[in-house]
């Protein structure tokens, strides 16, 4: 709930993005312990119109922008002075990230507009998950990739290799695209498969 929140203000002031890309934390991706699972993180971006991005497994390059702005604000904030409380931390936070925006200006304007929150918007995480999910994984031995508490064949001489799962709960199918780290514009479609996620109530 907290991230949720988090989310939800962030999005408040700066505009949606067209994706969000998250590693595979439960906070995130919801309960493990389960198949098919859409966590409250992922039902506010799909109530969004956001996709929301899950990185593989294991692999901490695809999150090394992320894990570098945790470690530059650990090393400036929170290492840096000692906080007499939870307000005072949270505002030298602020003070950190507004710096750490102003840095990265151009690389914002080049990137592509952001839309503004719905007026009016509610969540609601019992509202049935619509749109795309994508989860970048890495098919084992057999060439089987693992999410949503399931066990896709992708394809058989794709073994330990990166594919990009593009979960369509709309049409109901997955599809699987070949990733290439040398040529990521290059992403041919592995197959497809049919998914429908369950009917059932949320259960936070």
């Amino acid at each position: 709930r907290f991230v949720t929140q988090a989310l939800f203000e962030h999005w408040s002031d700066f505009g949606c993005p067209a994706y969000a890309q998250f590693d595979n934390d439960t906070r995130f991706q919801g309960a493990h312990q389960h198949r098919d699972v859409i966590g409250r993180v992922t039902r506010l971006c799909l109530s969004l119109g956001i996709v929301p991005v899950f990185t593989p497994v294991r692999e901490t390059g695809f999150q090394a922008a992320v894990e570098s702005l945790n470690n530059r604000w650990q090393q400036k904030v929170w290492h840096r002075l000692h906080h007499e409380s939870l307000e005072s931390l949270c505002e030298r936070s602020a003070r950190y990230t507004a710096a750490a925006r102003r840095k990265t200006t151009l690389r914002q304007e080049r990137a592509p507009l952001r839309q503004p929150m719905p007026e009016g918007f509610r969540f609601d995480a019992q509202a049935r998950p619509q749109g795309k999910l994508i989860y970048l994984r890495r098919t084992d031995d057999e060439g089987q990739a693992r999410m949503l508490g399931r066990v896709f064949k992708v394809q058989e001489h794709w073994v330990y290799r990166l594919v990009r799962a593009e979960v369509d709960l709309d049409q109901c199918n997955i599809r699987f695209y070949a990733l290439r780290r040398r040529e990521p514009a290059q992403q041919g479609l592995l197959c497809e498969a049919p998914y429908q996620l369950p009917e059932r109530r949320f259960r936070d």
